[in-house]
């Protein structure tokens, strides 16, 4: 499970950020998680409370977007929407010519502090 490690360097970002901005608290963080990133999304969001506990953080509210990736399929002509990654098939033509647009990271878009 690489989410706690993912969830500790996230904190340890956010925390830097607020003592920067001399902040009391972190009150909400909104994380982007790429759709290539094997990172479980219910997984993260348990690892993220334990996480936060005794830091600037606890108790914040973790907003999670995780987009899909998205990709073009050279054989159909279409724009498509992958469901899994490792599958990488045109769900309507089975093709396997695919520009793919996914992102397999994670990313702070946003922090609120008080």
């Amino acid at each position: 499970m690489h989410e706690i490690t993912l969830c500790q360097n996230a904190v340890e970002i956010m925390q830097q950020f607020a003592l920067r901005h001399h902040a009391r608290r972190i009150t909400s963080v909104w994380l982007e998680v790429g759709a290539f990133s094997c990172v479980e999304p219910e997984a993260l969001r348990f690892c993220f409370d334990l996480a936060c506990r005794q830091t600037l953080a606890e108790g914040c509210d973790l907003h999670l977007d995780t987009p899909a990736a998205v990709s073009w399929c050279h054989d159909c002509q279409r724009d498509i929407t992958l469901l899994m990654a490792g599958v990488l098939l045109c769900p309507d033509c089975g093709g396997r010519r695919l520009r793919v647009i996914a992102d397999d990271g994670m990313k702070i878009k946003r922090i609120e502090i008080e």
